[in-house]
């Protein structure tokens, strides 16, 4: 077992599903008493990377500040769930090569899904004209080349899901193995 922090990195559209699964797979480790911080896109924007715009260089900006938190975070025994959009495949590139312990879940979605799924109305403003430079309409999503893990969230369920992410953590010995209990009467 590395008995130590890592960050496992949830990348995808808008809508794909990266925050629900996020929130399961942190649910899971602390029931098995893992220490946890969910970073969200929307909640980072807000504190961390107030301020930047969606241009090329400011998602970057963020994408790396948000990997230099989790970084510090990880070398210090946490683990760091980070449910962001981060559209583009060479800054993701760059966050795996600066830590050593960085599993990346690429959280699969047709384009459609992620559409039907978006509560936010993001996608038809972006479609209208409203929102500019949208990932997925009018700015490119780099898909990972080589993901640690990919899930299928139009055809799995979330508990899928979060058991695929879970037992490669288990695989690559981030985790151990949930202990069976056993009753003596």
């Amino acid at each position: 077992m590395k008995n130590q922090g890592f960050v496992l990195w949830l990348t995808g559209l808008s809508g794909s599903g990266k925050t629900t699964l996020a929130k399961g797979i942190e649910r899971e480790l602390k029931e098995r008493g893992c220490v946890v911080e969910l970073f969200d896109g929307d909640a980072i924007r807000t504190n961390l990377s107030k301020g930047l715009g969606f241009s090329r260089e400011d998602r970057d900006t963020n994408i790396r500040r948000i990997g230099f938190v989790a970084n510090l975070l990880s070398r210090n025994g946490v683990i760091v769930i980070a449910a962001i959009v981060s559209p583009y495949r060479a800054t993701r590139d760059e966050l795996r090569h600066a830590n050593s312990d960085f599993v990346e879940v690429y959280v699969n979605a047709p384009l459609e899904v992620c559409e039907a799924r978006d509560v936010k109305g993001l996608y038809a403003m972006a479609r209208a004209g409203e929102i500019r430079a949208f990932t997925g309409i009018d700015d490119p999503y780099e898909e990972p080349l080589n993901p640690d893990i990919v899930c299928y969230t139009a055809e799995e369920t979330v508990e899928e899901s979060v058991a695929k992410v879970i037992s490669q953590l288990q695989r690559q010995e981030y985790i151990a193995e949930k202990p069976q209990l056993e009753y003596v009467i």
